[in-house]
């Protein structure tokens, strides 16, 4: 499997050469069932799309689309500088990258949002990016639960979005998951 393939389109929304060449890294450190598996385990928190064999590609192409759209809006992409909006489109690449855990396990695991930025943090040294570039990305990836951030199961509390980038990418993983949404898929592609 060519897990950089995966995510050639969504790499093209991408401006900054440096920044297109770090989310490839990344895409390739993912784990091989990122690519495999369900956005949701249940079937009960996202849209038909992103259910079944590769339901969660779908999730995270729909996502990154969501972003795309909003951004390129004038009056919503103008607030954001070319870098910080290529930096958000790789947390939304990114952001449930570990959703069964570092380790596949049969369900979503909680603490997803904090393992996904642990393991970029950890990573660092394969990357170009300076510190500054993955503190914003990795905290707009842990925050991208929003206000779903405790667990019964789980003792961590993720943080909540604060500042506008954060509470971007939690808006477009939202959107993303909402069941009203038809976004419709030719294989894993967005039909434009």
């Amino acid at each position: 499997m060519n897990k950089k393939e995966a995510f050639s389109q969504e790499y093209r929304y991408i401006k900054n050469p440096k920044y297109k060449e770090n989310i490839q890294i990344l895409v390739e450190l993912l784990p091989d069932y990122f690519f495999e598996v369900a956005a949701s385990s249940t079937g009960k928190y996202h849209p038909s799309f992103a259910l079944g064999d590769g339901g969660l590609v779908r999730h995270t192409k729909a996502a990154v689309y969501m972003a795309k759209e909003l951004l390129g809006d004038e009056s919503i992409g103008n607030a954001f500088t070319e870098d910080e909006k290529d930096l958000m489109i790789m947390g939304l690449i990114m952001h449930d990258g570990l959703k069964h855990g570092r380790e596949k396990s049969e369900y979503t695991v909680f603490e997803h949002p904090v393992l996904v930025a642990e393991y970029i943090r950890e990573n660092k040294d394969k990357l170009t990016l300076t510190d500054g570039e993955v503190a914003f990305l990795t905290s707009a990836i842990e925050s991208h639960m929003g206000p779903w951030n405790t667990n019964r199961y789980s003792s961590t509390v993720l943080p909540i979005p604060h500042n506008r980038y954060q509470k971007f990418v939690h808006m477009c993983d939202f959107l993303a998951s909402r069941k009203v949404l038809d976004i419709k898929f030719d294989g894993n592609d967005i039909i434009e």
